[in-house]
C-alpha cells in the first residue's frame, strides 16, 4: 500500500512538472486544450524515461548480484593459476651491436688502427 501512495505522489509531481514546462513553452494564441495535450505528451515522455532508467537500474543490480555471487563462489573454490612470462627482445639493439663489432673488426684487419 505504501508503494502505491508513493507512486501517486510521483505521478502528481510529474504532472505538475509537465504542466509547468508546457506553460513556459506556450505560444501566443495557443488554447488551453493544446497546452494540456502538450503537457500530456511531456508527462508521457518523462514517465517513459523514468521507466527506462528503472529498467537499467534493475539490470545493473542483477549484474552486480550475479558478479557478487560469482565472486563468493570463486573464493570458496580456489583455482590454480599459472603465470607464464615470455621475454621477447627487439632485434634492433642486437643488430646494431653486431654491426658495430663487424665495423671494429674491419678497421682492425684493414689497418684503420695502428
Amino acid at each position: 500500500m505504501a508503494k502505491h501512495a508513493v507512486s501517486k505522489k510521483v505521478v502528481r509531481q510529474i504532472q505538475q512538472e509537465a504542466e509547468a514546462i508546457a506553460r513556459s513553452r506556450q505560444l501566443p494564441g495557443q488554447t488551453k486544450e493544446q497546452t494540456r495535450l502538450i503537457a500530456d505528451g511531456i508527462r508521457k515522455g518523462i514517465e517513459q524515461y523514468c521507466r527506462q532508467q528503472a529498467e537499467k537500474e534493475r539490470e545493473l543490480d542483477k549484474a552486480l548480484k550475479k558478479e557478487k555471487q560469482r565472486g563468493t563462489d570463486a573464493a570458496q573454490t580456489p583455482a590454480k593459476v599459472e603465470e607464464i612470462t615470455v621475454y621477447r627482445q627487439h632485434w634492433l639493439p642486437w643488430s646494431l651491436l653486431l654491426l658495430s663489432w663487424l665495423g671494429f673488426a674491419a678497421l682492425w684487419f684493414f689497418g684503420g688502427w695502428v
